[in-house]
Formats: C-alpha cells, structure tokens, sequence
C-alpha cells in the first residue's frame, strides 16, 4: 500500500527529507535572482536612468536585501521551517500574519509559473517560428513537475545546474566584457569612461528616473527568500544557512554591479536598442556581438530559456513547500499536508501547477485581460513577502530577549540588528508605497494605473483582516511569541 494511501487512512505522515546540501541552497537563492531581469532589464535601467543611476538603484537595492537575508538567515538557522516567513510572522507578530503572507506568497509563485510558462513558448518560437505552443507548454510542465515529483535531492541539483549556467554566463560576460573595455579583446582602442559622460551621465534624468529604477531593481532581486524555505529541508541548517547567507548577497552584488558596469561603459545609455526587450539586441547579446560570435542571440536565447526553467523549476518547489506548511498549521486544506513516500508534498505540488495552468489558459481569453490582472496582483507579493521577514525578525529579537534567553543560542545572529530590519522595512514601504508615483503627477491622477499597481495590497489585507475578525487574533505579545524549537531539527 502506498504512503499516500496509508496516510488517507489517517496514519501520521513521513516527514519532509532533509536532502539538501549547502551548495544547493546558495545555488538555489541565485538562482531565483540571476534571470530576466539581469539579461534583458539591465539595459532598460541604464537606458533610463544612465549607467550612474543604475548602479545607485541596484547598489541600494543589494544593501537592502543584504539585511533581509541576514534576518532570514537568522530565523531560519535557528527555526528552520519550509513555511519560512510566513510561520515567523505566525510566531512571533500574528497568526493573522503568518497566513496572510503564506497565501500571498503562494499566489505570487503559482502566478509565476504561469508567466514562465507563458514565456517559454515564445523563446521556443525564435528557433522554431512556426510550432505550436502547445508542444512547448506540456514538455515545459513535464519537465519541472518530473524534477519536483523525484525528490527535493533531485529538485537540488537540478536547480542546481540551471543556475550555475546562469552563474558561469555571467562570470564570462564580466570577464569578455573587462578586456573589451581596456582594449584587450575585440580590436578596438580602450573604451574606458567615454560613455559613461556623454551627454547628461553618468545620471540621466535625475532623481526620479532614478527612483524609478530603484524599483525596478527591486523585482530583480527577488528569489533570494528562497533560502528560507529551503531551510525546512536542508541537513545541518544551522551551518549550511548562515555559511549560504554570506555567500549569496556578495555573489549577487558582485554579479549585478559589476555587470551593468560593464554595460554602461561598452554601451553608450543613449544606445535606443537598450530599451528593446527582443532578445536579439539584449545588453549581453550586443556585447557578444561586439566581439564577433555569430551566434550570440542565439547563445542568449538559450541562456534565457534556462532562465525560464529554473524559475518554473524553484516557483513550483517554493510555492508547494508554502501550501504544505499552511496545511500543516490549519491554514489551508488537511489534505495538501499528504506526502508521498519520497517525502514529496505531493497534493500541493499538484494544485500549485494546477493553479498556475489555468492562469495561464486564462491568458487565451478575453485578450488575455484576466491574465494581465492576475500577473498585476502578484507583482507586489515579493515586496509584501520582505516586508515580513523584516518585521517579524525585529519583532523574533525582541522576543528572545524579553524572554530571558541568551543570544548565543543563536547559531546566527544578524550584524546591525536593529538597524538592518528597520532599514530592509523601511527602503521596502518606499519601493510598495512609490510603485506608481508617475500615476499621481499628471494632470490628472490615473486612477486605473493606480488600480493596476496596487491591487495587490488590497488583497494582501483582505487576507490578513478577513483572518482577524474570524479567529480574533491580536499582536502577540513578545514574552507569549513560540521561541520553541523541536528536539528533531
């Protein structure tokens, strides 16, 4: 008989497998940040803002989450829980919390998938215009439910491998890119900062392209949280989370600036093909192109759609360990708790790609207007996701201080605590409040544009108090927040 019958007969199920490696939680987290927004954004936020300016925006946005990974990290070294966040919010700020941002974050991955499923088509469509996209969307969902249903190993080294293609493309582009610019590589003479002044630069546009860049980089960074729901089934999460911690923030910082460096100084910011989202004129194909490979878009292209996959591949992984959790503490149906006998949350994973399927089917209808909706609403759900971390890891110290216990029980502690939550919160209610400013300096105020940015608050809140008036929850006080930690883990 099967585990997944026997625990429809009501039996205790198995637990989740602790099969994942350090390596496999760094890789994870960049991962979940290395993808579209680097290869194809990055020459739009140059474009906008000047070279300057977006190394300003994504210098500050890499700060910020330096200390929301440090928060997490935190946390999660000493609770580790595959509901992350979103069981910290439940211990230590408000049950109503700790649902709210559990849903929420479910929503925005199974959402995800949709749009990566949506996006592998047309990628797939560059070598083979004239294939039916149906083809493209069932072997896309066969291949990372395959991984997903495997086991979380399989799920790691998967991820694994995807991102450091991603990783080493990166490293090459740095490095190509460096000896163009000294006049090394590609027959030209120095480049050096011509292009970084011309014109109005290295700032173009001022404080408020600036600021609109400053937001942008912030969806960039995103998937970086992903270590915290790892954490659930890492061996050994108090060494493999704070050592993944440290790694992580600086390879991502090194990437991301050291990159749209390199960009600004080979590619002058009034270059108008950086504001192209074709894959064929992508910052890092005309530097390929610049040196002469024939088959640099077709190289990114293939770049891109591992991209793709790797964020279908952790959305699906994140979002089912989210839904998981949730059940388990009666936040969502008893049934999406079942595991399969590889220790697999089996129900969820299901109805997380179920889900993120018929959003996509949404897409065919109506112009795609639903579709467009739903992508609208998820698109604040990794602002609102960090907003609690930070607070709940503020809240998570000053708990375990006004309860008397010794900082040195933690295996990781935070630098800069409470300066670093109270920065994280604070940067994070600028970029969720200013997502739209442009709406409300016009003539007139663009309530629709306004509706479009920011539906996904409301939502958000609907959750969290709908919550509260049902089970007339309130903050917790801080001596009666759950320190208490399982003999297991």
């Amino acid at each position: 008989m099967s585990d997944i019958k026997i625990n429809q007969l009501g039996h205790k199920p198995p637990k989740l497998q602790k099969a994942l490696k350090s390596r496999h939680i760094t890789m994870i987290s960049l991962g979940g940040t290395i993808g579209t927004g680097l290869f194809l954004a990055s020459g739009g936020a140059i474009a906008q803002a000047g070279p300057g300016g977006a190394l300003l925006a994504y210098g500050l946005i890499g700060i910020m989450v330096y200390f929301l990974m440090t928060s997490l990290g935190e946390m999660a070294a000493y609770m580790p829980s595959s509901g992350s966040f979103s069981t910290y919010a439940s211990k230590f700020v408000d049950p109503a919390l700790g649902f709210a941002l559990g849903w929420n974050y479910w929503y925005n991955w199974a959402i995800t998938i949709a749009a990566e499923i949506a996006a592998v088509s047309l990628i797939m469509k560059y070598w083979f215009p004239n294939s039916s996209s149906v083809i493209w969307t069932v072997l896309f969902i066969i291949v990372v439910l395959t991984f997903n249903l495997l086991s979380v190993k399989s799920y790691g080294e998967s991820e694994y491998w995807f991102a450091m293609i991603k990783v080493a493309t990166v490293i090459v582009f740095i490095i190509i890119s460096f000896l163009m610019i000294f006049g090394i590589l590609g027959g030209q003479a120095p480049v050096g900062f011509t292009n970084f002044f011309i014109h109005d630069g290295p700032f173009h546009g001022g404080f408020f392209a600036t600021f609109g860049i400053f937001l942008a980089a912030g969806f960039s960074f995103q998937g970086t949280e992903l270590l915290g729901v790892t954490a659930g089934e890492t061996d050994n999460p108090e060494k493999n989370i704070p050592k993944a911690v440290k790694s992580v923030f600086w390879r991502i910082l090194l990437f991301y600036i050291l990159a749209i460096a390199a960009i600004g100084l080979l590619i002058p910011f009034t270059d108008e093909r950086l504001l192209s989202e074709d894959i064929a004129v992508s910052p890092f194909t005309l530097v390929f192109d610049r040196l002469g490979i024939a088959v640099a878009a077709s190289f990114m292209n293939a770049i891109i759609l591992t991209a793709m996959l790797s964020a279908g591949n952790s959305g699906l992984y994140a979002a089912s360990r989210m839904l998981w959790q949730l059940a388990v503490e009666g936040k969502a149906p008893r049934f999406l708790m079942k595991l399969s006998h590889r220790g697999i949350p089996i129900y969820a994973l299901l109805a997380t790609l179920a889900v993120g399927s018929l959003a996509f089917l949404a897409s065919f209808f109506g112009d795609g207007v639903v579709y467009i909706w739903l992508l609208n609403a998820s698109g604040m759900s990794g602002f609102i996701a960090w907003l609690g971390i930070a607070y709940s890891h503020y809240r998570f110290r000053r708990a375990f201080v006004a309860q008397g216990m010794d900082l040195s029980l933690l295996p990781y502690k935070a630098r800069w605590y409470p300066f670093g939550p109270l920065f994280a919160l604070t940067v994070c209610l600028i970029v969720v409040l200013g997502q739209n400013y442009t709406a409300f300096m016009g003539d007139k105020i663009d309530w629709y544009g306004i509706l479009v940015s920011y539906i996904g608050i409301p939502l958000f809140l609907l959750l969290w108090i709908g919550y509260k008036i049902k089970y007339k929850t309130k903050l917790l006080p801080l001596e009666a927040c759950d320190l208490k930690v399982e003999a297991s883990k």
